[in-house]
């Protein structure tokens, strides 16, 4: 902490060897702007100014642990819109070989056992946006400001398995992905084939208010807290598995849980907002 103090001073120390006037300094209408984490950056002085070694060089990191975009246009020179954005796709693949449970061919040294594939696959999706507006106000190079902004976030997962042996009534041979190996609801061994997230939706409204000071031209750092209204709903999804009892071979579909959550709180928000309560960089231009 002693450390990331000190990197903060000799920040706003270094500032003052440039002998611009202060309005230089500050951003001023038709500017555009982006926020990032400044925590990578204290934290690289701090360790430098302490002469730890194995000192990393700073990342340049979104301002939010749900990798939002995070930027500013100013309509005044005291006043600015504001905008969160993300947009993810995502999809992984695991294949592996295993032998073929239908073979009834015994190899022969050097030949290999027929052989056949089992593929887990994971696709996501992570939609979030958000709008508002702040007004500032200040004295020279430090600078308040307040306003409001609401944001609203989408997500789902699908998780697919194929499995190259085919289930039977003494059941088959299956990769263990990690969570596919189950039961069914008779506690019979189950293999699960298809797991389908419900939609998982966010809505934030909040109020915010913070401060920043610049370093440097055109050059932020600062924080802000807020307080709103939160709502998050997931729905319901459904988890499909096929197993056997030993005499037939039977596929579940089990429908998963659906919440509901609303909450006014402290920066009770999406997660769409950047980071309430840590400090951020902004670069204006």
């Amino acid at each position: 902490m002693k450390k990331l103090i000190l990197a903060v001073i000799v920040a706003l120390s270094a500032s003052t060897t440039f002998a611009q006037k202060g309005k230089n300094y500050l951003p001023v209408s038709k500017d555009w702007a982006i926020g990032i984490d400044a925590t990578p950056f204290l934290s690289y002085f701090g360790n430098l100014i302490g002469g730890q070694d194995g000192n990393v060089a700073p990342t340049w990191n979104n301002p939010s642990v749900n990798q939002v975009i995070t930027g500013k246009y100013f309509v005044k020179d005291d006043m600015a819109y504001r905008a969160s954005l993300r947009v993810g796709f995502g999809t992984m693949n695991n294949t592996t070989t295993l032998e073929d449970d239908a073979s009834t061919t015994t190899p022969v040294y050097p030949e290999l056992p027929l052989l056949v594939e089992d593929n887990y696959r994971n696709v996501s999706t992570n939609i979030g946006i958000s709008a508002g507006f702040e007004k500032r106000r200040g004295f020279g190079r430090l600078q308040g400001y307040y306003g409001a902004e609401a944001g609203i976030a989408i997500g789902s997962t699908l998780e697919k398995y194929t499995y190259g042996n085919t289930m039977t009534t003494t059941g088959a041979t299956s990769t263990d992905f990690g969570n596919n190996i189950t039961t069914d609801t008779y506690d019979n061994t189950a293999r699960i084939t298809d797991v389908k997230s419900g939609v998982n939706i966010g809505f934030g409204l909040r109020a915010f208010i913070g401060a920043e000071y610049f370093v440097l031209p055109k050059i932020s750092m600062g924080g802000e807290f807020g307080w709103g209204l939160a709502f998050t709903h997931l729905g319901a999804g459904s988890i499909t598995t096929e197993s056997t009892d030993g005499s037939t071979i039977g596929i579940q579909t089990l429908e998963t849980d659906k919440t509901n959550s609303i909450g006014v709180d402290t920066d009770s928000n999406t997660g769409l907002f950047g980071p309430a309560g840590s400090l951020r960089m902004t670069f204006h231009f």
